[in-house]
C-alpha cells in the first residue's frame, strides 16, 4: 500500500517521529473525553445496582446495549463517511452526543432511562470512533501507523486514570451521591468538543468504488474477513468491564478500592500502549494481538478462581497489558489490510460486527451471573479468549492473516 504523503501544513513534526499534528489534537480530544467518560464508568454499575435498586442482570442489558449500539453505529457512520468523503463532521457530532448521554444518564429516575442514557453516550461513541480512526490513519505514513495508533491509546487513556481519581473525589465532596458525580463529568466532556476546533478536515480518496459501490466491502481482502471471524470468537466472551468491577465488589473490595484497582488497569494501559504500538510497527501485529488475548484468558481464569478481594488488584494490572497489546494494534492491523478510499468503512464494520458479540457477551454474563454463579461469565470468557488466541496465532503463523505497509 502506497505511503500517505501529508498535504501542506502537516509536515511540522512533534518529538515523536511520524507523529503530525491532528494526530496530537485527537489525542487532546480524547485525553478529555475519556476523562469525563471514565469518572462515570466504574460507578456505572454500582449506581443501576444501587441508586436505581435494579438487578446484575440489568448492567448485563445497559452494558450491553450501550456498547452493541456503539459498535453497531460504526458500521453506519464509517460507510457514510466514505461515502460523503468527510471525517470531522463525524467525529464532532459524535463526541457532542457522548455530553448529552452523560446528561440523561445523571438525571435518569430508573434504570429504563439511564439505558437510554447510556445508548445516546455509545452512539456518539459509534459515530466518531471510524472516522476518527480513519483520520489517524490519514494523516500518519504507513511505517509509522502503530507509534500514532499507541500514542493516541496512551493519551486516551490518561484520560482514564484521572477520571475515576477525580470520580472519588467528587465521590467525597457529593456525600457519595453517584447522581451528581455523573452530571459534574460533563464539563470535561464539553472539553473535548471545544478542542475540535483546531482539527483539520482531510477529505478521504474518493475512488469510484468508494463514491458508488454499495457492496465495495465485498472487495475486502480475505486476511480481513478472517481477523474479523477470528475477533468474534473472542469477542462473544468478552462481557462488559462491569462484570469485573461487580466481581471486585464481590470478592470484598470497597467502592474506593475498586475504583482504584480500575485506575491501575488504566495506568497499566497508558504506559505499554504506546511501546506496544511502536513494537506493532517492527514485528507482524498479529503477533501481538493473539498474544494480548492469551493474557485476557489468564486474567479472567484468574478472576474466576478468585478467593479475596486483593487478587483483583493484581489482575486488574495484568488485564491492562491484555488492553494496550490489543486495541490500538488491531486498529492498526486493519488499517494496513484496507484500500484507503474504504478504510473508515472497514473499520466501522470491523467493531460494529464485533458489537453484535459483545452485546451477546455482557446480556449472556448478566443471565450467568445471576442464574449460575459469578465466577461462570468469566470461564466462558476465558475459554473463548484461549480459542481466538491460538487460532489468531495460527493463522499468523501460515501468513493468513497478513497487511502490506
Amino acid at each position: 500500500m502506497a505511503a500517505t504523503t501529508p498535504v501542506a501544513g502537516e509536515r511540522r513534526r512533534f518529538r515523536l517521529a511520524g507523529i503530525t499534528r491532528p494526530v496530537w489534537v485527537l489525542g487532546v480530544v480524547s485525553f478529555f473525553a475519556d476523562l469525563s467518560g471514565e469518572i462515570v464508568y466504574p460507578i456505572i454499575p454500582l449506581f443501576i445496582t444501587g441508586t436505581l435498586g435494579a438487578p446484575a442482570v440489568a448492567v448485563g442489558i445497559v452494558e450491553g446495549v450501550a456498547e452493541g449500539t456503539a459498535n453497531l453505529t460504526k458500521i453506519v457512520s464509517g460507510r457514510w463517511s466514505d461515502l460523503a468523503g468527510a471525517r470531522k463532521p463525524f467525529v464532532v457530532a459524535g463526541y457532542g452526543l457522548a455530553a448529552v448521554g452523560k446528561l440523561i444518564l445523571g438525571l435518569a429516575p430508573a434504570w429504563g432511562v439511564a439505558l437510554a442514557g447510556r445508548a445516546v453516550d455509545r452512539f456518539g461513541k459509534g459515530m466518531r470512533t471510524a472516522p476518527r480512526d480513519a483520520l489517524l490513519s490519514d494523516f500518519t505514513e504507513p511505517r509509522y501507523r502503530g507509534r500514532a495508533f499507541g500514542l493516541h491509546r496512551t493519551m486516551d487513556t490518561l484520560g482514564a486514570v484521572g477520571g475515576p481519581l477525580l470520580g472519588l473525589a467528587f465521590i467525597a465532596l457529593a456525600g457519595d451521591h453517584l447522581r451528581e458525580v455523573i452530571l459534574l463529568a460533563l464539563v470535561p466532556g464539553v472539553l473535548a468538543v471545544v478542542a475540535l476546533r483546531w482539527l483539520p478536515e482531510r477529505a478521504p480518496p474518493r475512488s469510484a468504488e468508494g463514491r458508488h459501490s454499495r457492496s465495495a466491502w465485498r472487495g475486502l481482502p480475505g486476511s480481513f474477513w478472517l481477523l474479523l471471524g477470528i475477533s468474534a470468537v473472542f469477542m462473544v466472551g468478552n462481557s462488559s468491564d462491569a462484570f469485573l468491577i461487580l466481581r471486585s465488589k464481590d470478592l470484598g473490595l470497597s467502592t474506593t478500592l475498586v475504583v482504584l484497582a480500575y485506575v491501575v488497569y488504566n495506568a497499566v494501559y497508558a504506559a505499554i500502549s504506546l511501546p506496544a504500538g511502536e513494537l506493532s510497527d517492527r514485528i507482524p501485529r498479529a503477533w501481538l494481538v493473539s498474544g494480548g488475548w492469551a493474557v485476557f484468558a489468564l486474567v479472567y481464569l484468574g478472576f474466576a478462581l478468585a478467593g479475596d478481594g486483593w487478587a483483583a488488584w493484581h489482575l486488574f494490572a495484568v488485564y491492562g497489558a491484555y488492553i494496550a497489546l490489543t486495541d490500538g494494534v488491531s486498529k492498526a492491523l486493519v488499517a494496513d489490510m484496507v484500500p484507503d478510499a474504504v478504510r473508515s468503512g472497514a473499520m466501522g464494520l470491523y467493531q460494529g460486527l464485533l458489537g453484535l458479540a459483545a452485546l451477546v457477551a455482557s446480556v449472556t454474563a448478566g443471565i450467568l451471573w445471576d442464574t449460575v454463579s459469578e465466577r461462570a461469565p468469566f470461564y466462558v470468557g476465558a475459554g473463548c479468549a484461549a480459542a481466538a488466541a491460538v487460532a489468531l496465532a495460527g493463522a499468523a503463523g501460515a501468513r493468513l492473516v497478513h497487511a502490506e505497509r
